[in-house]
């Protein structure tokens, strides 16, 4: 037999290894052969089959879970191009292993479409749990450099251009302050997409009489997920959901780590990644120190959205079931949550270990001889003859500096319409960037405040995701 992933140059750089455990053909089969336990438990505890079927089913589960579940996943992967599912070969590979009295009970009532969902539904599961952890990872670490940082004075850019001074306390405040309100996102989207799929052939669940919303419920209760009002299994908003949310999220980790790219640029030099052996370098020139982690995150944030819109293009079920658009999410939601997972192990990776050079920052601030305060002078003048004149009085001076390649404050100084209005004391106090900061502090404060009061807030999704699947 063939190998099943003759392509993983990348997976190291782009990956979180515990990502594709959870993700790839032997976690899949787990949570089908997961499913399929609860399944014969459920209706054995309604009466529906023998409870000694049910033992025999769960015996030959557990022992299959035991056994070389990539051998397995091989097994079934060479029936599912005959049978067009996983499933048809999964379940015949566990009648095969079942003692004669579960035989007749194996997959009882149930459908292709409820193993695989509800499947993707576990695997999701484990998958929000790591995306859990890897926010709180990231979440704590720009924490730390949004207060550490509050008083670091650096160049606020609009447009790519000088405008105004910032900190970078609160630059990375405005990082966690996105990351923040995705991890709340996870805890409001949880019991949503961590829902049961139980319909049997066309959602009504005829086969199981008048037992099927008993079964339902104690699947959902055996499996730990929530109890949908009916089944979903042509409605996908559940799947659209989980998508957009990697997308929101691989786009604010994209966001970071372009601006961590820029500032690394060697004209700019203000924020560097973690150093470790080997990263970053060139393969012809020694000298290179080039982003890697933000790069992950960047490409990351680039190719997500192909894959959300195919997610979302495969949402319209014809009827009760479809013919293809499933098949569209079978590999396409798999990529794109390893790929989120990868992005958000390089930002846990990258926030703890960026390495910031106030020292430069400062030299960037001074870089433009006084320019960037250009706002402050004339809000100050404004009290006095009013913001559009002495909008027009300062653009002026600051031509008359650029021309002379002078420090604005100098130029100021000389412009007696000006110091007819501030004292000379006054304007030299206005050129010190961090006079001009504004409310930047209690920004600070409100993202850290935001962070903190977070943990009680996602108290019901951490429940759920404590019935992972992991090993």
């Amino acid at each position: 037999m063939s190998p099943r992933h003759p392509a993983r140059l990348f997976d190291p750089l782009m990956h979180d290894p515990r990502f594709d455990a959870v993700l790839g053909d032997a976690g899949y089969v787990r949570a089908m052969l997961t499913f399929e336990g609860a399944l014969a438990r459920a209706e054995a505890a309604s009466g529906v089959i023998p409870v000694g079927a049910a033992h025999a089913i769960n015996l030959a589960i557990d022992t299959m879970h035991g056994s070389d579940l990539d051998a397995l996943a091989e097994a079934v992967a060479d029936g599912t191009a005959r049978a067009g599912t996983p499933v048809i070969p999964l379940v015949k590979l566990l009648i095969s292993r079942t003692e004669a009295v579960g035989q007749p009970f194996v997959h009882w009532g149930a459908t292709t479409q409820d193993v695989m969902d509800t499947a993707l539904v576990l695997q999701a599961r484990d998958v929000l749990a790591l995306l859990d952890e890897g926010l709180n990872r990231v979440g704590m670490a720009l924490a730390t450099l949004a207060s550490g940082h509050r008083r670091t004075p650096m160049v606020a850019r609009t447009v790519m251009q000088h405008a105004l001074p910032t900190t970078f306390g609160l630059k990375a405040a405005g990082w966690l302050d996105a990351v923040t309100r995705h991890h709340g996102r996870l805890g409001e989207m949880g019991p949503r997409v961590l829902a049961l799929q139980f319909g049997g052939a066309a959602g009504t669940l005829a086969s199981l009489g008048d037992k099927g919303a008993e079964v339902s419920a104690r699947l959902a209760g055996e499996l730990g997920l929530t109890l949908p009002a009916l089944p979903w299994h042509t409605a996908r908003d559940r799947i659209g959901e989980l998508a957009a949310f990697c997308g929101l999220l691989c786009g604010t980790l994209g966001k970071i780590g372009r601006d961590v790219v820029l500032m690394m640029q060697t004209d700019v030099q203000e924020a560097f990644e973690p150093e470790a052996p080997g990263r970053g370098g060139s393969s012809t020139m020694p000298h290179k120190r080039n982003p890697v982690l933000a790069a992950v995150m960047i490409g990351a944030a680039t190719a997500a959205p192909g894959l959300i819109g195919t997610i979302l293009s495969a949402q319209m079920h014809e009827h009760e079931r479809a013919a293809g658009s499933a098949h569209a999410e079978w590999r396409t939601l798999p990529d794109l949550l390893r790929l989120t997972g990868g992005a958000l192990k390089a930002a846990g990776a990258l926030a703890e270990g960026l390495q910031i050079d106030a020292g430069r920052m400062r030299d960037n601030l001074d870089a433009t001889n006084g320019l960037i305060m250009a706002e402050a002078v004339m809000m100050a003048l404004g009290g006095a003859i009013g913001r559009l004149e002495a909008h027009h009085l300062v653009e002026a001076a600051c031509k008359r500096a650029l021309a002379g390649q002078q420090h604005l404050r100098d130029i100021l100084m000389a412009d007696m319409a000006l110091t007819a209005h501030l004292a000379p004391e006054k304007l030299a106090r206005l050129f010190d960037p961090g006079s001009y900061l504004g409310s930047a502090d209690h920004f600070i404060d409100a993202a850290l405040a935001a962070h903190r009061s977070l943990p009680s807030a996602i108290e019901a999704f951490s429940a759920m995701i404590n019935h992972g699947l992991r090993p």
